[in-house]
């Protein structure tokens, strides 16, 4: 997707932003949000605790409807082709609405053009961690360990091009050290080979691997987002180590592209009350997700800005998946 499309889109979506403040808008029925993983993951709980936080405000219930498949594609397929009434959304990701650009040449939405940017819901921290018989407890012992053994250290991820071996393949290039990518079919199996000492190390969603840290099963290095995580407060930042290094991972809610203006705001609304109270900050905190709440125009642009950046991520990273 070149520049002038991004721009096309964003603008696209601002032509929008005087129908905002006017009329009104009821849903008159249960709103379905679709997650496009499997029941369990962070995006699904995610996705359970947003329907529970916005239904009242809305006046009608939301019932997350899980649709799996092709790295989140088959769900966001089946909402950009949905009525445009308000009455569906997505839990859209930096998945499927930046890295799954660059990944798929052939992929069946268009991000910018298929769907209506709601709100963005949170930023998600991926974890460096390593099995604790790695002779390396921060960042530049782990970097040189690596300069001293090219190739030895294995990195697992959850997959080719997923936001595991996006994160492993910048520090890589960052630091300049020659590691080892192994992928699987999924990050709970990396996990248990990463636990097991089957590989050394693993950038993986802080949700996922948090418990283990904490339990002394893995050693936590850094965190891939700018800031700290609230969770863990005292492992640093990669950029602590490596200036300017950042990789955050992130969660919204979509509406398909020509849902009523009104619909759209009046949902956003909600979101954003949502994410400033205590309850739900607790909620995300623990997960290690930190709230957002944004208003439609503010997330379009974020994301027009989000694709490029995850195109060069795979562009280093060589990941392909067709």
């Amino acid at each position: 997707m070149n520049r002038r499309s991004l721009i096309a889109g964003i603008a696209a979506l601002g032509a929008t932003r005087p129908v905002f403040a006017q009329g009104s808008w009821t849903p008159d029925r249960p709103i379905r949000l679709v997650v496009p993983y499997a029941p369990g993951g962070s995006s699904d709980v995610t996705a359970r605790l947003v329907a529970a936080a916005i239904a009242p405000a809305l006046g009608q219930p939301v019932v997350v409807e899980n649709r799996p498949g092709a790295a989140g594609n088959i769900g966001s397929e089946a909402v950009a082709r949905a009525a445009p009434d308000g009455h569906t959304l997505l839990l859209g990701t930096s998945s499927t609405h930046a890295t799954n650009v660059a990944l798929y040449r052939n992929l069946p939405y268009q991000p910018l053009r298929d769907f209506a940017p709601v709100s963005q819901v949170a930023f998600i921290p991926n974890l460096l961690v390593v099995h604790p018989d790695v002779p390396a407890h921060d960042l530049p012992a782990l970097i040189a360990l690596a300069k001293a053994q090219p190739g030895a250290l294995n990195f697992g991820n959850a997959g080719s091009g997923t936001s595991q071996h996006l994160s492993a393949a910048m520090i890589a290039s960052k630091a300049e050290i020659d590691v080892t990518h192994v992928s699987y079919r999924g990050g709970a199996p990396a996990v248990t080979d990463l636990l097991g000492g089957k590989i050394q190390a693993m950038a993986a969603p802080l949700v996922e691997v948090v418990a283990h840290v904490q339990a002394g099963r893995l050693r936590a290095i850094a965190v891939t987002t700018a800031r700290r995580s609230s969770l863990l407060p005292d492992v640093p930042t990669i950029a602590e180590t490596i200036p300017g290094f950042e990789v955050a991972l992130w969660n919204g809610i979509f509406a398909p592209a020509g849902t009523p203006p009104a619909a759209v705001l009046r949902i956003s609304a909600a979101i954003a009350e949502a994410m400033r109270t205590d309850d739900m900050r607790t909620k995300l905190a623990q997960q290690g997700s930190e709230p957002v709440g944004s208003t439609p125009e503010v997330f379009a642009t974020f994301i027009a800005a989000e694709i490029p950046k995850w195109a060069e991520l795979v562009r280093i990273s060589g990941a392909t998946v067709e």
